[in-house]
């Protein structure tokens, strides 16, 4: 096939892009630091297909991720020049237009590409009929049979829309290596490497809970996936470039997002609880051991939903009385405000301490947040009455930022339809439509029962620490929930962990969880715990339900709590 690794026994896989904002200059990074046969970027979160439908519903002929154009203009010619073909899902809620957009900008440039993009996620139109309501967009996660085809086809650039992050490198390595269909072990050990590169940088050393550890922290390169003929894998990176592949480091990327041992995927389910890691040398992770299952009959549906208006203000509380200061403003606020939002929310967060140096560390800030369907309510309407509190209110009262109008926000929620009722099309680079079956073989998901614990670990000795003084942690977000990932390096370390760091302990350390279901999935390859918080988020990450509506610091939250760490198990 055209341009897909020269060497049979492994095809070497980057990537360049972990969201729709990354890094503008990767592409180039990756063409010219070292040898690589397919680069891959990865522009659709669920943040992300909110912000396109808004980009298609001012302008029909948008929809994708522009920012990939504009890197591909910098460097299309040098990957056709190093015979990289390049996958990427940028094409979002329009994967023909951007292909339309690649060949308009090959003929601006002189070179001849040959372009293939896959489609059939986009459920909008369908979605009442299918039973999906009435959302803004509606797109099925489709998996990498597409890409294989235009791959097979000749295809220098592919576009998706839609697909899981992690079929951008199961389709290239399928496709090289000619896996089928029922190649379940081999397709997640795939998924597993995808899984692990499709954050960019966060695979090299990026938010990574030791970042004290990576010996060139500053400008982290992208990951590499070589995957081989088995669907091992090595994970690793460019030279040159700074940052680190370590083992906790691809261990860190590997318990982002996830929920139990069952990572389910449209072409195959892979078991996280077979993972195994290792050192393959330096900047060198070897994955490998990981076990497949038929896919579920269902394909997930990413649904978002344009549900109203919010808008906030920020109050600066200094010095003395702050409880009575914040007491003070909620009830003259609530009071002014000439007609009550659906939903009204206050935060006061303690930043202040006694006796401060500085004025800013003897400040507290309180922070309220309205929504409604309607947008009068929320916008000058409610800013404008908060800052007529300013010469009204507490001794010291002030903004952290001026008033404003209010804004659209959206909420995601997960759907599913029968993987029969999605035409997954690969259109190829003369054109050729080919449609993509539906899996064979399916197999409905069930939790794994959890393993067996390892002995208790003798407490002698303790000393009241930071959990974090010896356990690593990676937070994320899936919708209204958040996941923490918890881990430690060695199997002493773990028998304490799996006993100590239980759903009531965490509820304990975490209170903001106390009133919602948490479930634990134990993960004994990796020393590791993940926890779903089901609900923490509210309505997912643009509803805004918390400071950190990502739950990205969670983990680091739940790492500078203190309890009692057995002396033996410190580092």
């Amino acid at each position: 096939m055209n341009g897909l690794a020269a060497d049979p026994n492994v095809i070497r896989i980057g990537n360049c892009s972990g969201f729709y904002g990354d890094r503008h200059s990767a592409m180039r990074e990756m063409l010219e630091a070292g040898q690589l046969d397919v680069l891959t970027g990865d522009y659709l979160a669920e943040l992300t297909m909110l912000i396109l439908g808004r980009d298609r519903m001012k302008d029909a002929g948008l929809g994708y991720a522009k920012t990939f154009l504009r890197q591909l203009e910098d460097c299309l010619g040098l990957a056709l020049e190093r015979n990289v073909q390049i996958v990427t899902n940028a094409g979002g809620l329009n994967p023909a237009g951007l292909a339309d957009k690649v060949r308009e900008l090959a003929d601006r440039l002189g070179l001849r590409v040959r372009v293939g993009y896959v489609e059939g996620d986009d459920l909008t139109a369908r979605a009442a009929e299918l039973g999906l309501g009435k959302p803004l967009t509606a797109n099925a996660y489709l998996g990498a049979w597409g890409i294989v085809e235009c791959l097979n086809a000749g295809a220098d650039v592919v576009v998706t829309g839609r697909v899981t992050d992690a079929s951008l490198v199961v389709g290239p390595a399928a496709a090289h290596f000619g896996w089928s269909r029922a190649d379940y072990h081999r397709l997640a050990g795939a998924v597993v490497a995808g899984h692990v590169v499709e954050c960019g940088t966060q695979a090299t050393g990026g938010n990574f809970a030791f970042f004290t550890e990576i010996p060139d922290p500053v400008r982290p390169g992208f990951p590499i996936a070589e995957v081989y003929a088995d669907g091992s894998s090595v994970i690793t990176k460019h030279e040159t470039t700074g940052g680190a592949v370590t083992v906790d480091t691809v261990r860190a990327q590997l318990m982002y997002e996830i929920q139990g041992a069952r990572y389910a995927g449209p072409d195959v389910t892979a078991r996280l609880d077979t993972v195994r890691l290792e050192s393959a040398g330096p900047d060198r992770v070897l994955i490998s051991g990981v076990e497949g299952e038929a896919p579920p009959p269902r394909l997930k549906v990413s649904l978002n939903t344009l549900d109203g208006f919010r808008n906030e203000m920020g109050f600066i509380l200094t010095g003395l009385d702050i409880e009575a200061k914040a007491d003070l403003a909620r009830r003259q606020l609530e009071a002014w405000m000439p007609r009550k939002p659906a939903e009204l929310e206050w935060t006061l967060a303690r930043l202040d301490r006694p006796d401060a140096d500085t004025e800013e560390q003897a400040s507290a800030l309180l922070r309220c947040v309205v929504r409604d369907p309607d947008p009068n309510v929320v916008g000058r309407a409610f800013s404008s009455v908060a800052v007529e509190l300013a010469l009204a209110s507490y001794p010291g009262c002030s903004f952290t930022a001026p008033p404003g109008n209010g804004s659209p926000y959206g909420v995601f929620g997960p759907g599913y339809v029968d993987a029969e009722k999605v035409p997954h099309t690969a259109v190829l680079p003369d054109a050729c439509r080919v449609l993509v079956g539906a899996p064979g073989e399916t197999r409905e998901l069930a939790e794994v029962p959890e393993p067996p614990l390892p002995a208790p670990f003798p407490v002698g000795e303790t000393c009241r620490l930071p959990l974090g003084t010896i356990a690593l942690a990676r937070s994320g977000d899936k919708g209204g929930d958040a996941n923490i990932g918890v881990w430690v390096r060695t199997d002493e370390q773990w028998r304490w962990l799996a006993h100590t760091l239980t759903v009531d302990l965490l509820r304990e350390l975490l209170p903001e969880t106390a009133p919602l279901t948490v479930t634990r999935h134990v993960l004994p390859n990796l020393r590791a715990l993940n926890f779903i918080v089901s609900g923490l988020l509210g309505k997912g990450v643009a509803y805004q339900a918390r400071f950190d509506p990502q739950a990205k610091g969670l983990g680091e939250w739940l790492r500078s709590r203190h309890l009692d760490i057995p002396v033996e198990l410190l580092p």
